[in-house]
């Protein structure tokens, strides 16, 4: 009933445009800022990440294994993810799968002890996530998701009668 609500409710659809909007803002002002800032590298924060007691130890050889020799590939995907994110969630394209991509990266900012910003972030962002495509109801997935629906149907149903024949 309350994933009824919250999948199909027109006026749910739009709290939850406006959710979007507010945490596409956040990812793309965030975003924004390492870009034009000249130089980012996430290989400090990385490296204290790593080193703090709190974080799950698992995390901790994550980044100290994975993340930290390779600082510049995730500062790159640092920057250009909370980019996209930030537009995708804005003009309601592919809300879901930003939705997700959002949601990875602030628990794993959460994990390597930013704060809790990135917590609620993360928490008002799984609303987005579960509430399917009423998320982007008022977004660029109204026209988006139904078209790739089509196409994708399309070539299924052409391949098959391609098998028939």
């Amino acid at each position: 009933m309350v994933m009824n609500f919250l999948r199909n409710n027109k006026v749910v659809a739009g709290f939850l445009t406006l959710l979007r909007i507010y945490i596409g803002y956040r990812w793309l002002t965030a975003g924004i800022g390492k870009l034009t800032s000249g130089g980012f590298d996430a290989s400090g924060f990385i490296k204290m990440a790593s080193e703090n007691t709190a974080a799950p130890a698992w995390w901790q050889s994550f980044l100290e294994t994975v993340a930290l020799p390779n600082a510049g590939l995730f500062s790159f995907m640092v920057q250009w993810g909370e980019l996209l994110v930030g537009i995708a969630l804005i003009l309601g394209i592919f809300s879901n799968f930003a939705a997700l991509m959002g949601i990875v990266m602030n628990l794993s900012f959460l994990f390597s002890g930013a704060g809790m910003m990135d917590a609620q972030m993360a928490v008002l962002t799984v609303f987005i996530a579960i509430a399917g495509s009423n998320a982007g109801r008022y977004g660029a997935d109204r026209w988006a998701l139904p078209f790739l629906k089509k196409m994708l149907f399309y070539k299924k149903q052409k391949q098959e009668k391609v098998a028939i024949v």
